[in-house]
């Protein structure tokens, strides 16, 4: 559905257009451009927008559809830009990540939003106070979701820093991270950071292009070049989000590493004890076993001190290998 839908004139919102039909054509002659704000559009809904704004059939398609990476494409007509931003969930210390498609035009933005995270309700209104962004045009609307789309990817970095800083805890605790939850906690988190880079790392390139830094790039249509320094300080942003997933994900890799090491290391300790345990079961056994044969001629068979002479040895050889054992650390 159409969540917004205004003219802006001089970095200035005036009233809405009476018809979506006129709505480009008022925008022209006003000497400004509109912005239609759509949440998870219908198609009917979408088709209509899409013939009124000449608007490419293929970023059509990828607008309805969703599930695609960050990328930059540029048509004829318009330039169509993803972006996924991402939700951090306290209550679940999970991450979830929604679409924002943006189609810019000579005097047109139109965004299309999947997903119930990060609203452009927020983007809009701060807008809207800085109208000498606003004034820019409708590179203004891109520069503005892709500013605050990175802004919070910083803050979902920080907060998955903090998870992570929990499980090196409980993973590197005196009882080494003994729960049986705990891998499972660790692959569930690297989970989260690949869910993550699928939204920041696909997003350089597009920043690159638009902020005029990419290699071998050409200018990319309908971004005015007074904008360009404004997408340099958003790629920079990025490149720092990217950097701290990266150490997010090495070091989540190496906590892994790090409690599947120390179980190995607790399982040889376990076999170590049981097999101690086992040899001092071994002796009191073998003796008891050599003198329960039924032979008609044995030593000391029929000598009064043999019996607790027995018992006592095996008493003996116990507490020695008991010793032994405790002294090189197997008990």
């Amino acid at each position: 559905m159409i969540v917004d839908c205004a003219i802006y004139r001089g970095g200035q919102r005036t009233r809405g257009p009476q018809d979506l039909s006129d709505a480009l054509q008022e925008a022209r002659a006003a000497g400004g451009f509109v912005w239609i704000g759509l949440h998870e559009p219908s198609e009917k809904e979408f088709d209509h927008v899409a013939e009124e704004f000449g608007l490419h059939p293929l970023a059509v398609e990828d607008a309805l559809k969703a599930h695609q990476r960050p990328k930059l494409e540029v048509y004829d007509d318009s330039l169509f830009a993803v972006l996924k931003p991402v939700v951090y969930e306290p209550e679940s210390d999970a991450v979830s990540t929604g679409e924002v498609m943006v189609f810019v035009g000579d005097a047109f933005a139109v965004t299309v939003r999947h997903g119930e995270g990060a609203p452009l309700a927020a983007v809009r209104r701060r807008l809207e106070q800085e109208p000498h962004l606003l004034a820019k045009g409708p590179t203004a609307v891109l520069y503005a979701i892709a500013d605050a789309a990175v802004d919070h990817y910083l803050d979902v970095a920080t907060e998955l820093q903090t998870d992570l800083e929990e499980l090196e805890a409980e993973v590197f605790s005196p009882d080494g991270g003994g729960s049986r939850n705990t891998a499972s906690r660790i692959y569930t988190f690297k989970r989260q950071i690949l869910e993550f880079r699928r939204a920041t790392v696909p997003l350089a390139l597009p920043l690159s292009r638009l902020a005029g830094t990419a290699p071998f790039g050409t200018a990319v249509p309908f971004v005015d070049e007074r904008a360009r320094p404004f997408f340099r300080d958003v790629s920079d942003h990025l490149t720092r989000v990217n950097e701290s997933v990266e150490g997010l994900d090495r070091l989540v890799s190496d906590v892994l590493s790090a409690h599947l090491a120390q179980m190995s290391v607790r399982q040889n300790d376990d076999m170590r004890k049981i097999s101690a345990w086992a040899a001092m079961a071994a002796v009191p056994t073998m003796i008891a076993g050599i003198y329960g044969m039924n032979f008609a001629h044995m030593p000391e068979l029929h000598w009064v001190w043999s019996y607790p002479a027995v018992i006592a040895l095996m008493a003996v050889l116990v507490f020695t290998l008991y010793r032994l054992f405790r002294r090189r650390g197997w008990m």
